[in-house]
């Protein structure tokens, strides 16, 4: 198997005065080393020697965050938008545990990550990162440590990639180290089964009546979006996200089944999984038929047995699969594969034209409020450039944005997948970091925006002009949808009173003015006549800026500017 590099340094590397070789510039240097542009971090006094040596490096900047959650939340969308490790470092016990939970979405996610905090042996830090992380370990020797730095972000820029954790003892980093820096060595896991497996998987798959894909993050990391739709197509299969964070096909493509999937999953009588574990709650009918691909031999067969697993990449895998599908059906079986595409394309030609209908139904440029979603995403898509970059943890108002703005290729589509809230504002953040030259939009709602609101700050301070749009209804939305649901199968009224901590209202949060507080301006927009102006000036601004769109307050009123 080969080998590569992680990239070399985008520029020539500055020359650090002095000839004392510290571990704290030695690992600088290894990080100089392995092509890191930038270090994300909260200051704390248990890496003293290493902030200071940080200075002396101008080519690797420091991303300053107020909190580490929303620290690691910016360098997760910078590592989902490069597709490289990202680099944190912490203080300590306490700025690990602040991070905690968004190092949980990061595991969840497959984020390359290598976290490193302060050690002042108030607790075990590797311990409190173990669960939380694909690697967890700790420096005892300034002539080792480069060697362990080199460990971790080689673990986590292979598949399946993730965050892992060293703890940094600051007597050892003060200590002279005479270890080699050398370039880290990431193995190549283009690897595909032996043709063999592969057409013994395609012989199975082929006599499928009710196909359906699950696919995941996997699909996006191996570069297979093309190579998943021709597969799809082939086999006449609608694919469904699992957890899935980027995009894995484009939403516009007839077979594209949305995030989910447990109820078709259930009917299936051939399941495909690839690049993904299984839905919560999903359960495939008796005798039918499971494939699953991945890199990662855990993955597979972990929730449920399966029929054949093959580890391999997505990409290669899915391409000779592709080949071997079509090798291997019938003609009548091509016939019924083309009849499944085309009964699937009008089945979704007639849905988005009923929602978008309704959606202009409802009068987008109307004057009545409160807010429509989807008029400020049709709003939007009219003066969005085409290449820009949607960060999205709009929740519950999703489905609207995506409609009118529908994800369609790679690298330009990220979202929440669930589980952690407070992504969506440093998400954009960090994506626009890594492309500085493409306009970068995060949407989250009220809720979702309070848990990471310092990372506003962030991009005030580093001029950062990621632009956010907050989905302002007044409460948690998703919570009275889920407990809607379950009164109804639970034999209650989802009609009734909802409790009232489902509502955030008293004090009602101002946006506005939170953001001005952050160093962003910001517009509140209540009515859908004032969108155009605001998103304009929310693009042209020469810097970041957030609009706060009202979608659940009656009254009037037009867009407010304020610092």
């Amino acid at each position: 198997m080969s080998v590569s590099r992680l990239q070399p340094p985008a520029t020539t590397p500055v020359p650090v005065a002095g000839t004392l070789r510290t571990g704290h510039r030695r690992l600088l240097e290894q990080l100089r080393a392995d092509g890191v542009r930038y270090l994300f971090g909260n200051p704390g006094s248990s890496e003293d020697g290493l902030l200071e040596e940080i200075a002396r490096f101008p080519d690797i900047d420091y991303v300053l965050g107020l909190q580490e959650a929303a620290v690691v939340c910016t360098a997760d969308g910078y590592a989902q938008a490069t597709g490289r490790p990202s680099v944190v470092l912490l203080d300590s016990a306490a700025g690990l545990g602040n991070a905690v939970g968004s190092l949980w979405h990061a595991l969840r996610r497959q984020t390359p990550m290598l976290v490193m905090a302060g050690d002042d042996g108030s607790a075990d830090l590797v311990d409190i990162a173990r669960p939380v992380t694909r690697h967890a370990a700790r420096v005892t020797h300034p002539d080792s440590m480069l060697q362990l730095v080199r460990r971790a972000l080689k673990v986590a820029a292979t598949p399946p990639r993730g965050p892992v954790f060293l703890a940094l003892p600051p007597d050892v980093l003060d200590q002279v180290a005479d270890e080699a820096v050398l370039p880290t060595s990431v193995p190549d896991t283009r690897v595909v089964p032996e043709p063999a497996a592969i057409q013994a998987a395609a012989r199975l798959l082929a006599t499928a009546h009710a196909p359906v894909i699950l696919a995941g993050d996997g699909v996006a990391a191996s570069g297979a979006v093309a190579e998943l739709t021709r597969f799809a197509e082939t086999w006449g299969a609608v694919v469904y996200g699992a957890m899935a964070s980027e995009l894995l096909m484009p939403w516009t493509h007839p077979l594209w089944g949305g995030d989910g999937g447990a109820e078709p999953v259930a009917h299936a009588d051939a399941l495909l999984i690839v690049g993904a574990q299984w839905l919560p709650g999903s359960r495939p009918a008796p005798g039918a038929t499971v494939v699953q691909v991945d890199l990662d031999p855990y993955a597979i067969a972990h929730d449920h047995p399966v029929t054949a697993g093959m580890l391999g990449d997505p990409r290669l895998t899915l391409r000779a699969l592709t080949t071997a599908l079509e090798e291997a059906m019938t003609e009548p079986q091509r016939q019924a594969a083309a009849e499944r595409v085309r009964r699937r394309g009008a089945l979704r030609a007639s849905e988005l034209d009923r929602a978008l209908t309704d959606d202009l139904g409802a009068g987008l440029d109307a004057d009545s409020a409160p807010l429509r979603m989807a008029a400020v995403a049709a709003a939007l898509a009219g003066v969005l450039p085409d290449d820009a970059i949607v960060f999205d943890e709009a929740m519950t108002s999703s489905p609207a944005m995506t409609r009118w703005l529908p994800p369609t290729r790679p690298g330009h589509f990220f979202q929440n997948p669930g589980g952690t809230l407070g992504v969506g504002v440093p998400g954009a953040i960090g994506a626009k970091i890594a492309h500085p030259e493409r306009t970068v939009v995060g949407f989250t709602g009220d809720g979702g925006g309070m848990y990471t609101c310092q990372a506003l700050w962030t991009a005030a301070h580093h001029r950062v002009a990621a632009k956010f749009v907050v989905c302002h209804n007044g409460g948690y939305q998703l919570l009275k949808d889920d407990l809607a649901n379950y009164r109804r199968d639970h034999d209650g009224d989802p009609a009734a009173a909802f409790p009232p901590f489902f509502d955030v209202r008293e004090p009602r949060v101002d946006y506005v003015h939170l953001a001005a507080a952050m160093g962003v301006p910001a517009a509140r927009v209540r009515h859908a006549a004032d969108l155009p102006g605001a998103l304009r000036t929310m693009l042209d601004h020469d810097g970041p800026y957030l609009v706060e769109a009202v979608l659940d307050e009656p009254g009037g009123g037009t867009a407010r500017t304020g610092r």
